[in-house]
């Protein structure tokens, strides 16, 4: 990627770029099921800062780095960014002894002042705003299931203003694909970013649609997509506000009927498919709920492929450390 730096959103790329992004992701996989060692930025030294909590991001980006010959630091309470030290002030002090940054945390404007300060690669492992390593690894997952990205239909349902329905809805954008947002109209995405990536669509032919019927918005979809109705970070006190306007909205064994058989079903992970036990007992014993966005039937189902998501996130993030770190 001689012409990019940094991976901080993937509206900074173009459809040949991500298309390359994941052929790489694909060779690299290959190799790694293979047992082929592929060690190519060996002796490189990557530092991971995680201001929120994390499993596929930081089990990724650590098994990514280590394949490829790496070695990592884990910053998370221990870093003193934000705190006694400015953003600028530590991507100064880590950009001397690091070869790159990953940044897992809140807004979109502290990965993009690490990039500018930083003065090597920087990677969003998330941010409010954009999850562009998550939606590599969707669309690499689509295209091994369908054999191609243009012409899919992707619905998102739940509440689509936040990182994961910004980024697929760009992502969607840029490859050519049938995007759709199933909601309360008061989760739809923000209509200056729509309007972005309504342009990017006049060229690869994209489309969209924001729709509150359910029937209407699954019929002939490939791909039925959702996340967790409360993000990292939001008070406990929007749980019943968000369980009034989004349970209408939960994947369950008819929405995917309406969809059809050729369709999937994704959620990037983790998911409140079974609220009797763990976290969600909580929540089971205050709302009376057996699950939220997804029901247990159909994450358990033949066409649920949330861990082949899962598993591609990390070769999809290999392929962007490779891309933007090898000399």
């Amino acid at each position: 990627m001689k012409n990019h730096t940094h991976f901080l959103k993937l509206l900074d790329y173009t459809p040949t770029e991500i298309q390359q992004f994941l052929d790489t992701s694909a060779a690299l996989k290959a190799q790694k099921k293979a047992g082929v060692p592929h060690q190519l930025l060996k002796g490189k030294n990557l530092a991971l800062i995680f201001e929120k909590a994390s499993t596929r991001t930081r089990c990724s980006f650590e098994v990514a780095a280590h394949d490829l010959g790496m070695h990592v630091t884990y910053l998370s309470s221990g870093s003193q960014m934000g705190k006694k030290e400015s953003i600028a002030d530590t991507a100064r002090v880590l950009g001397r002894l690091y070869d790159g940054i990953e940044y897992r945390g809140y807004g979109q404007s502290v990965v993009e002042e690490l990039a500018a300060k930083a003065g090597v690669p920087v990677f969003n492992g998330l941010t409010n705003e954009f999850h562009p390593t998550q939606v590599l690894a969707d669309f690499l997952t689509v295209q091994e299931h369908f054999g191609h990205l243009k012409g899919v239909k992707l619905v998102y349902m739940g509440d689509a203003r936040y990182n994961m329905g910004n980024s697929l809805m760009v992502g969607c954008a840029k490859m050519g694909m049938h995007f759709v947002a199933c909601s309360n109209k008061k989760y739809f995405p923000d209509p200056a970013l729509i309007a972005q990536c309504q342009t990017i669509a006049a060229q690869t032919g994209a489309t969209f649609s924001f729709c509150e019927n359910v029937k209407e918005a699954v019929t002939g979809a490939d791909v039925l997509y959702t996340d967790v109705w409360v993000s990292m970070g939001e008070p406990d006190a929007v749980w019943s506000e968000r369980i009034g306007d989004l349970l209408s909205y939960q994947i369950n064994a008819k929405v995917m009927a309406m969809a059809g058989p050729q369709a999937v079903f994704m959620h990037c992970l983790p998911a409140f498919h079974d609220l009797n036990t763990g976290i969600g007992k909580e929540i089971f014993d205050k709302y009376g709920l057996e699950a939220l966005e997804v029901t247990g039937e159909v994450f358990e189902s033949p066409q649920s492929i949330v861990f082949d998501q899962a598993e591609n996130r990390m070769h999809t993030i290999k392929a962007v450390l490779l891309e933007l770190m090898q000399s």
